[in-house]
Order: structure tokens, then sequence, then C-alpha cells
């Protein structure tokens, strides 16, 4: 595509969108009486229009019906989590047996580790990025202390921009990457590193917290082992949003995982027996603990209806054409951290400023991203409800403020 850097040019492109529509969907935050730029859906999405009803109809329920909504609501909640599983294996390329919507982040995470970090003295190292988010960094160092290891010998981190593949060996137990780095932006490539450690052994699992929602995913079809995400970025459930999981297809009926078990992922015809022994629901079901917050998950149902309906096909392609359009702007005026080739990026650009001072403009201009230190200004322009419009008027308050 040939960029343009002109008002006119972002009004045509905007105009000739073919998911335009979908922006009146989100409530946008105002800033002096005007919408914002709002390029922070990588640190929290939009809030979508239907979310309020969503909830809405979650309280009437547990007003007319009280305990009886389990059964009796309009979407009974015994089966609630059930009514996200099509929308998020859509998501994430899975399929519906290999997704659920359940806890947060970093708990998804720890189970994850229970049933798929199985080190020994051989094999007891785990692959990270070197500047992954600190709660990975937290929740791996943990696991690596409670089966007896050292982080100092048994924590790997892989340099941003250093080939994964190069770090792998025999002493590696599991591989554990951001999808997408919070910092750089940078999209790693799943399925060349899901291969490449499954050929040395490896177990092989992703924090898709910036990924999801933001990069065209085939989990199913890469034989990713497990994947975990939040749902409060790219995918607009709201801050402390319920989270979501993926365990492969092929460890649906492996009972020989050891796993930390609740009663909400036991089999489901016999879960109100009350039996004191745990028999998994078969896929990630089983992995479940207690029973969900309806209240957690009625934004993120209304968020995911949106997706489903736009496709995330359709977003990725926007998406690259939004980025695109935003590093064509730059050019020259900044140093971009995030990888130039759209392939190893999603929506995030990480732009090195020259003091805090330009983020402060920024946001003063009415523009709402995000700084972290020492220089960097994330910005991330979301194709459901971003514009080129948001675009060129962004790069020009950079540009001005950055002088």
């Amino acid at each position: 595509m040939t960029y343009e850097n002109t008002a006119e040019f972002a009004s045509k492109m905007d105009e000739a969108d073919p998911l335009k529509n979908h922006r009146k969907k989100f409530h946008i935050p105002q800033v002096n009486g005007v919408d914002s730029i709002y390029f922070c859906g990588n640190s929290l999405g939009l809030q979508p229009v239907t979310v309020r009803d969503s909830i809405e109809q979650e309280l009437e329920d547990w007003k007319n019906l009280g305990v009886e909504g389990h059964f009796k609501g309009k979407n009974p909640w015994k089966d609630y989590h059930e009514f996200l599983t099509q929308q998020l294996a859509h998501v994430v390329g899975a399929k519906p047996i290999e997704v659920v919507a359940m806890n947060n982040l970093t708990v998804n995470l720890h189970l994850m580790m229970v049933s798929f970090y199985r080190p020994t003295p051989k094999r007891h190292k785990i692959i990270i990025e070197a500047s992954a988010f600190p709660s990975d960094q937290y929740a791996v160092k943990s696991q690596i202390l409670f089966h007896g290891f050292d982080p100092a010998t048994s924590l790997v981190e892989v340099k941003i921009g250093d080939d994964v593949e190069s770090y792998l060996d025999d002493s590696v137990a599991l591989v554990l990457l951001g999808g997408v780095n919070y910092y750089t932006g940078q999209l790693f490539n799943i399925e060349k590193i899901t291969k490449a450690g499954h050929a040395k052994g490896c177990i092989v699992g992703f924090d898709l917290a910036h990924a999801a929602g933001n990069a065209l995913l085939k989990l199913h079809d890469w034989n990713v082992d497990f994947a975990c995400w939040c749902s409060y970025k790219y995918l607009n459930g709201g801050p402390g949003c319920v989270a979501g999981c993926f365990v492969h297809e092929k460890f649906a009926d492996d009972t020989s995982l050891p796993r930390f078990a609740g009663w909400w992922g036991h089999d489901k015809a016999s879960r109100f027996k009350m039996g004191p022994d745990f028999k998994a629901i078969p896929g990630a079901e089983g992995w479940q603990l207690s029973n969900p917050s309806i209240f957690g998950m009625a934004p993120l149902k209304a968020s995911l209806e949106i997706f489903y309906e736009a496709k995330i096909e359709n977003l990725r392609k926007k998406s690259e054409q939004l980025t695109g359009y935003l590093e064509f702007l730059l050019h020259g005026k900044c140093e971009i951290m995030t990888p130039k080739n759209p392939a190893e990026r999603g929506c995030q650009l990480s732009i090195r400023a020259k003091s805090k001072k330009v983020h402060e403009a920024l946001t003063k201009a009415g523009v709402i991203c995000d700084w972290r230190e020492p220089d960097c200004i994330r910005v991330a322009p979301v194709p459901l409800y971003n514009t080129f419009t948001d675009v060129y008027l962004f790069a020009k308050i950079f540009t001005e403020a950055s002088q």
C-alpha cells in the first residue's frame, strides 16, 4: 500500500474501511470534550456499548431468581463460561475443547506449570524472554524454587533479537515466552518456536496477554502445548476480567498429568453428586477450579460477540495497515524499537522518546498512550475502534511534541 501524509488520505482510508462501523460499538473516552486518541488498548481495551446490558441482564436474574439463576436465568450461570467458548476458540485458532475462560492470567500460568513443568536433574531449565513481563518472571522463578532448583541455573533468558532455537538443548524442560513482548512489541514466531522446542523434547507454552485479539493465532494447528492470556487488553473484557487458557487437544484425556483440581473442573454429569474423587472434564475445562465470576465474564461475552462478527482475520488485515501507516508517518522522526516486519509485530509500536515530556505533551493534547521507563512510549492503534485519522493526528502531535 502507498501511504500519504495528509488528512485527506486518512479520511479516505476511514471511509473505505469495511470495519468502520465497529468503532460505534465502543465508548471512546473524551478529553476536553472531544474523543481522545485512544492508543492504550494494549493495556486496557475500551468498553463495548453492549457491556451495560450484558451485566444488567445478570443483575436482573440475580434479583428476580436468586440461586435459581444458575439454572433458570436467560444465560444459566452454571453454563456461563461455555457461552464464551466458540468465540475464544475463534480468537486464538483453537478447537472449542481446547479453550476455557477462567481465573486470572498468572493463576492460569501457575496451573499450567503444575501440569507441564516437570523438572528432572537433567532437564530442569525454563526459557523466557529477557524482558518478560515481571509477573511472568515472578511466577517462573517461584515454580523453579518450588521444585528445589535455583533460578540462577534453571532460568534462561533469551535476549530480544536472538533466535530462541539457539538456546534449546536437552536441559530445557519448558519454553514459556510472551507471544508479543510487552515492552518492544515484538511478535514471536510461535509456530517455528513450538516446532523447534518439540524437536528438543521440550514442552512449549505461551503467555498471550499481548497477542490474543491482536495477532492471528493458530494454536491448534501450530501444536502449542498450552497458552494463557488476560482478557482486558485487546479483548476488551474490562479491568481484572476473567482470563483465558488453551490446552492442546492431545492432552484432553491425559489423566497422567498432575494438576491442582477443583470442583468446576470435575465431570459435569456427576459434579453435583458431590463425590470425594476428582474426575476431570476432558479438555481445557478440566483445569477449572471454582465456578467463575458471572459479572467478570459478562463484559467479555459482549466483547467476544463483536470479535466473532468482525472476524480476527479482518481485524489483523486492518491492524497491519494502521501500524504500517503509523510507521510511515514517524519515519525519520524517532526510533521505533518494534520490528519493521509486519509478521513480527502486532498493533503496538514502541517508540523511543527524547524525554518523558513528550509523553506529557501527548497526554495534554488528548492522546491516551503509556510511558514505560526509561524512554519508551507504547502506542497501539486497535482495528476495532481506532481510525487512520487517529494515526494521522497522533503522528502530527508527536512530531510537534518532539521538537
